[in-house]
């Protein structure tokens, strides 16, 4: 029979700074196995022990496959009808969709684990190994802390892919609720939202581990200095673009004009915004010109005064003019009819009396504006033909003083200017 020797030197201790802890687990564990071996002195023959080994395994077999399995589905049980309310039953089968097997799975397979790691050590207690059986015991429980922390790492990662894909239709559901909700900006609150959640939970996962978080944040500050001097446009840019995708001055489709460019938005991105004008053309503007310059959206109400001038001439009655042009714009089918037209005589022309045509489309579009320009421009030009008001050539009428004519007539003048002496006299 072989006797117990104490723990000594020799024994590992661990490293991971629970060696404050191994003391307490080092009695512990002397202190069952010695149970156990003044258990063995009693047991003198082999075939005590073979007995001992015989019922160690059937009782663990028991427990494994039948006292355990039951003991996990009760808990399970209880805990579902007593403890979880509707939201924590909800969150653990959400969760229990994303991984392989079932939480309750997981809870049995760890008891069954157990289970055979203490009857594995007692089977080494039972044949004498009490050495071996300390040592393994001792390495398990300073295991334990790491094994706890390898745990709740695991639970973080799925609860980050879990979070990250139920993100996706958190958005969704609350893009459908609101009208004015695009889908880039979809993309873009789904990524910031994914990026936000990755960086929790590995700053989360490092500072379970230990890991000293202080020297990262100061590398990332440097490195964020260097890369902001570096793409300083690009920089502005990005930030220009969630400027944009949040106060939404345009979206996808209005017709804008941007520093003299002007088209039919076709695509924002994080960086630059692309217009489609109206050669078919493709103008590309960077975020941050957009957003530093004047911007007209002339799709953004719904409606667009169009203003077309037309001349008159000055024999004619600008009364009954008005009133002619106003019917044939009203007759126009694509201009609206509230607002109503408008007809003001504007100006004192050279040729002409102007009168400002105004009046109102639908659905802003340049093809909608030059259909309506162009049926205002026939419509009223055919409405004054058949009223004789006359729309006037550019006139210019010349007059000169008393006998300049004469001289012109005469051929004594160049190039049609007086010719002058040296005393400012006309020759």
């Amino acid at each position: 029979m072989q006797t117990t020797t104490p723990v000594g030197d020799e024994t590992p201790v661990p490293t991971n700074g629970s060696a404050s802890n191994w003391p307490v687990f080092q009695d512990t564990v002397a202190s069952v196995f010695g149970e156990g071996q003044r258990f063995l002195e009693e047991l003198a023959t082999t075939q005590g022990r073979a007995a001992v080994t015989a019922v160690l395994v059937i009782a663990a077999l028991l427990a494994v496959f039948v006292v355990v399995p039951l003991l996990v589905r009760q808990i399970r049980r209880v805990l579902a009808s007593r403890l979880f309310d509707s939201r924590v039953a909800d969150g653990v089968e959400l969760v229990g969709m994303y991984i392989p097997t079932t939480i309750s799975g997981i809870a049995l397979r760890i008891l069954q684990v157990s289970v055979l790691i203490v009857g594995t050590l007692s089977l080494l207690v039972v044949w004498g190994l009490v050495d071996v059986a300390v040592a393994t015991g001792g390495l398990i429980l300073a295991a334990i802390p790491n094994l706890v922390k390898a745990t709740m790492t695991a639970v973080l990662l799925v609860l980050a892919y879990v979070g990250s894909d139920q993100l996706r239709t958190v958005i969704d559901r609350f893009s459908q609720g609101a009208d004015r909700v695009t889908q880039h900006q979809e993309e873009v609150m789904l990524r910031v939202g994914q990026v936000v959640l990755l960086v929790t939970v590995g700053s989360s996962t490092m500072t379970l581990w230990g890991i000293d978080l202080s020297g990262l944040l100061v590398g990332a500050g440097f490195l964020g200095i260097v890369v902001g001097l570096a793409a300083r446009q690009t920089l502005g840019s990005l930030i220009a673009g969630f400027v944009l995708m949040f106060s939404r001055p345009f979206t996808v489709g209005d017709w804008i004009e941007v520093d003299g460019q002007e088209g039919i938005v076709t695509d924002i991105t994080i960086l630059n915004t692309r217009l489609q004008n109206f050669d078919g053309e493709t103008v590309v503007l960077p975020n941050d010109k957009v957003n530093d310059r004047s911007l007209t959206n002339r799709s953004s109400n719904g409606r667009l005064r169009l203003r077309t001038e037309v001349g008159i001439d000055y024999d004619a009655d600008p009364d009954h003019a008005e009133t002619v042009a106003l019917d044939a714009i009203e007759a126009v089918e694509i201009v609206e009819d509230a607002p109503a037209p408008k007809v003001i005589p504007k100006a004192f022309g050279d040729s002409a009396i102007v009168l400002e045509l105004r009046y109102w489309i639908e659905h802003p579009s340049p093809p909608r504006k030059w259909r309506a320009v162009s049926g205002v421009v026939s419509g009223v030009k055919e409405a004054f033909d058949d009223e004789g008001i006359t729309v006037p050539y550019p006139q210019r009428e010349l007059s000169a003083r008393d006998g300049t004519a004469t001289q012109l007539r005469d051929g004594q003048l160049a190039d049609g200017q007086p010719s002058a002496d040296a005393d400012g006299e006309t020759e």
